[in-house]
């Protein structure tokens, strides 16, 4: 079955979920594990993404996060793509590392919230990573120890997700990890994977009985919440596409980020792409070829003609960021 568009507007809470390609690992060591998370940091502050849980597997990786003004397609392509840069230069392979298509649900924020962050924060003791809520306390790997305060991802919204819990912090932190200690016995796997029609709507028999008396509920395996919530995000979707802008519309207004680009440095279109690293002119490149790519979405190929380099020389400038 063909898999519908990606559901996202500024302000929609996801549930992400990154797999490694045939699950294979996606960081090898302490070194991959550090610059994966450095990458989460440095994309959702450039892209002002909000990251309120994570746990990074061997061979995926969770985060509950609410999309900024760029979209979550943007905060993706520069987290998937420059990590795999990386991965891929320092441990000389060639080739995919992560599925192709990432998993993002959307979800009812007042329904889910506190059930996706404990569901999150406990992958590593599900999997026997850990073998406690101690040991899990100090596991830098998940944001369980960003509440706990014992690593310093600064980018994760540990004040958001603790007023979901109590208004002052050690009430909502005793909240939290009472919390956590009866979500460890639950298995919330299937309820949280995704919406769809009968999750949505909290079983079969409340299916049938709706059909049974004419009604024709609504659901979707993107969206988790109920059916009122599932209409709609779908509503706002159908809204936003109407108004969607087109390619041709995104190439004109990156063409005029070059030329506002070369006003403000003082220098003429033609230097600007006649491959001359003077002065500031590859940063200005550099930086004109990171928004039409991962903001604008345009092509790495467009984006080389547009500024008059090669695709590979726009391949370079998005490399390390």
């Amino acid at each position: 079955m063909p898999r519908g568009p990606r559901l996202d507007a500024p302000g929609t809470l996801h549930h992400v979920m990154i797999r490694g390609i045939e699950k294979r690992t996606i960081a090898q060591d302490t070194a991959d594990r550090k610059e994966l998370l450095r990458r989460v940091g440095y994309v959702s502050a450039t892209t002002e993404t909000r990251i309120f849980a994570f746990a990074l597997m061997p061979n995926h990786l969770h985060i509950l996060l609410m999309s900024g003004p760029y979209g979550l397609p943007a905060f993706m392509r520069r987290l998937l793509s420059g990590y795999a840069q990386y991965f891929n230069r320092r441990h000389k392979r060639v080739g995919h590392l992560f599925q192709n298509r990432y998993k993002s649900i959307i979800c009812d924020e007042e329904a889910y919230f506190a059930k996706l962050v404990a569901y999150i924060n406990l992958n590593p003791l599900r999997a026997n990573l850990v073998h406690s809520l101690h040991e899990l306390s100090s596991y830098p790997w998940t944001s369980h120890a960003v509440m706990m305060q014992n690593t310093g991802y600064d980018w994760v919204e540990r004040r958001y997700v603790l007023e979901f819990f109590g208004n002052s912090e050690a009430t909502a932190l005793q909240a939290y990890l009472d919390f956590m200690k009866e979500e460890l016995g639950m298995d919330r796997t299937q309820e949280l994977s995704g919406g769809g029609l009968i999750r949505s709507h909290g079983g079969w028999s409340k299916v049938q009985s709706m059909r049974t008396a004419g009604k024709n509920p609504q659901g979707d395996d993107r969206i988790l919440g109920n059916e009122a919530f599932v209409k709609k995000i779908l509503k706002d979707a159908q809204d936003s596409n109407t108004c969607r802008v087109t390619l041709e519309e995104r190439i004109n207004q990156f063409s005029r980020d070059i030329e506002q680009a070369c006003n403000q440095a003082n220098v003429s279109l033609s230097l600007l792409s006649s491959g001359s690293k003077s002065c500031a002119l590859p940063a200005i490149r550099k930086k004109l070829a990171m928004k039409a790519v991962y903001e604008y979405g345009i092509s790495k190929a467009e984006t080389a003609r547009q500024l008059g380099v090669t695709t590979n020389a726009v391949s370079y400038m998005l490399k390390g960021r």
